[in-house]
């Protein structure tokens, strides 16, 4: 096997890589990160955060989602591309990108990061604006969704790659409800896409690990 994913499947970031990968059709070897795993992790990535690709046959160690993916579809690309040609497209596959990761993932984790921490040293300040955050990014978001499929346009893209798992965990701190109608859709879209559903399916073994537990309304 050429290509090896070191990630775990609860992780949103991983999720972000594997759909990916499945969108594509490509076969890779998966590592589980877990007590017995992740010091070699670490001697390979000393940053330590996951997932992490590596080549055997290009002789490349690749971290970072959104570089793993546009590694993928550089040198192992599906039918569909997951970046387009045209550079003003593939700038907004980007923007999308960057939203997703800073303004959605950031403050879903900040919101699930203070549930771990013991009540005197929790941030009810950051907390808030973390869910602030979340409500300017559904409106923003339910505005562009009202004329779109996927994020950046018809086709399925790496922004996509990030939405799924993003706005899945986001959903479970800070219910998309009937007021953000088209991104509610958008989402539902999201997880009947094969590729999302599989690591959506991958994941549910670890969702007893999901800080606060799993809200009534996920299925």
């Amino acid at each position: 096997m050429t290509l090896t994913l070191h990630a775990h499947p609860f992780s949103s970031y991983s999720w972000k890589a594997m759909i990916a990968l499945y969108e594509a059709g490509t076969p890779f070897e998966s590592v589980l990160l877990d007590q017995t795993t992740y010091g070699a992790f670490k001697a390979l990535w000393p940053i330590g955060k996951f997932p992490v690709l590596v080549d055997d046959a290009r002789g490349q160690t690749v971290p970072e989602a959104s570089i793993i993916i546009e590694y993928l579809d550089l040198h192992y690309p599906g039918v569909e591309r997951l970046l387009p040609e045209d550079p003003d497209a593939r700038l907004d596959v980007r923007l999308l990108d960057r939203f997703f990761d800073n303004y959605v993932s950031t403050p879903q984790q900040k919101i699930v990061a203070d549930r771990m921490r013991p009540p005197h040293a929790q941030d009810s300040q950051g907390v808030g604006e973390a869910q602030a955050m979340l409500a300017t990014s559904y409106r923003w978001l339910d505005d562009r969704m009202a004329t779109r499929s996927w994020a950046a346009g018809d086709m399925f893209s790496l922004a996509d790659c990030g939405a799924g798992p993003f706005l899945f965990y986001a959903d479970w701190v800070q219910p998309i409800d009937e007021s953000h109608p088209h991104l509610k859709a958008y989402l539902a879209r999201l997880r009947d896409r094969p590729s999302v559903k599989r690591a959506i399916d991958g994941a549910r073994p670890y969702r007893h690990l999901f800080p606060g537990g799993v809200p009534n309304h996920a299925d």
